[in-house]
């Protein structure tokens, strides 16, 4: 299990995505310290546990306030705005989140701000670049390179030596082959097989993979 921080933790989103980063949080043994969300009502304004009041609102996106000794994760499902709300915040202060039940290498290059979610695995030189997702069972082999913001939806496996751009999305139980590259803000559909290339903004779906009309 990752040592919990040493510092108060905030989560910058309060939907789904939220939950289950504050779960994690929860177990490595440190309390979110609250979130920024525009809906006040969010979700994780009511996520309680045992001991443990639900995180509180603490303002809107736009009115993010970070004093030099808290940290924040980045906890928006909606990548566009994870990256324009990425740009706003000081990268000093950015701070992952390891799932306990996340198997990560130790060989493996891993920047700031990441999510890794339970049962995730990031295999042998594997690389992730800052406020990746890789979500609850995602796979990323052998000397994968993950871009910037990009996330790895739950159930999905990416095969070695894949390259995935910045702010692309692989989705639910997607499986991407061997050696292929997925171009920046790419979609990969649900359940999709990958088998060759993808140029930067494709949208495919299908088993093989087929690009989606424009």
């Amino acid at each position: 299990m990752p040592p919990a921080p040493a510092f108060p933790v905030v989560l910058i989103g309060g939907g789904g995505h939220a939950l289950v980063v504050a779960e994690a949080l929860r177990a490595a043994g440190l309390e979110p310290a609250g979130f920024y969300d525009d809906n006040p009502l969010a979700r994780l304004g009511r996520f309680t546990a045992a001991h443990a009041p639900a995180p509180r609102h603490l303002g809107t996106l736009a009115g993010i306030d970070l004093p030099p000794d808290v940290r924040y994760i980045l906890a928006l499902g909606d990548l566009p705005l994870r990256r324009r709300v990425a740009a706003t915040l000081p990268y000093e202060q950015a701070v992952s989140v390891v799932h306990a039940e996340a198997f990560v290498a130790p060989s493996s290059r891993r920047g700031v701000g990441l999510f890794i979610g339970p049962r995730a695995v990031v295999h042998t030189l594997a690389d992730l670049d800052d406020h990746a997702i890789i979500n609850t069972a995602a796979v990323v082999e052998h000397e994968c390179h993950v871009g910037e913001g990009a996330h790895i939806a739950p159930g999905a496996v990416l095969g070695g030596n894949v390259r995935v751009g910045p702010h692309a999305l692989v989705g639910l139980g997607a499986r991407v082959l061997p050696g292929v590259s997925i171009g920046a803000r790419c979609v990969v559909g649900a359940g999709c097989v990958v088998l060759r290339d993808l140029p930067d903004d494709a949208r495919v779906v299908g088993v093989p993979a087929r690009h989606l009309s424009k």
